[in-house]
């Protein structure tokens, strides 16, 4: 398969599909050039192909650990198995670090609450909203890829460049 060049060098291009896959992966849905577009399919499709076959991978391990009273307390905790470690390594190397943001009319405490013990957001989102989503969606149709859909919605005023929205379907 070539690869798209999109007339730039090599680290200005990474950093181009890291930031679109980001903001795709993140909010669903970006407008960009048909040629971002088209490059930046295969990019996503890649990640979350990754997310798929790996994120029922998870090891539950029992903790102990001593109290403020002196007591041994036993946690069970569940903790990512090796395939699933890996891919998500892979992954953030090929997006960017997003923070959370607080919604309209979230108390500090809530907003503190519900971030609590989540480090990467982008990633928790991808391995626990998108890749069981799409996995029961192969195991529905028998078939694989095809998450995301291009729209052509004309020129950009000032180049006449050919724009397009990208979504995850």
């Amino acid at each position: 398969m070539r690869i798209m060049k999109l007339n730039r060098p090599s680290k200005e291009r990474v950093a181009i599909m890291r930031n679109q896959a980001t903001d795709l992966l993140w909010y669903g849905k970006i407008t960009t050039t048909v040629a971002r577009a088209k490059s930046l399919k295969s990019y996503v499709e890649k990640i979350l192909t990754l997310a798929i076959n790996s994120y029922e991978d998870v090891v539950t391990v029992q903790k102990e650990s001593i109290n403020k009273k002196g007591e041994k307390v036993t946690k069970q905790v569940i903790n990512d198995g090796p395939k699933k470690l890996a891919a998500r390594r892979a992954i953030m190397a090929k997006v960017y670090s997003v923070k959370e943001q607080r919604k309209p009319g979230e108390k500090k405490a809530d907003f503190l609450a519900r971030i609590d013990n989540i480090k990467n957001p982008l990633l928790e989102k991808i391995f626990n909203v998108y890749a069981p989503k799409y996995a029961a969606r192969i195991k529905e149709t028998g078939n694989g890829g095809g998450y995301t859909r291009i729209i052509k919605v004309g020129q950009r005023a000032g180049d006449a460049s050919e724009m397009a929205i990208i979504e995850l379907i």
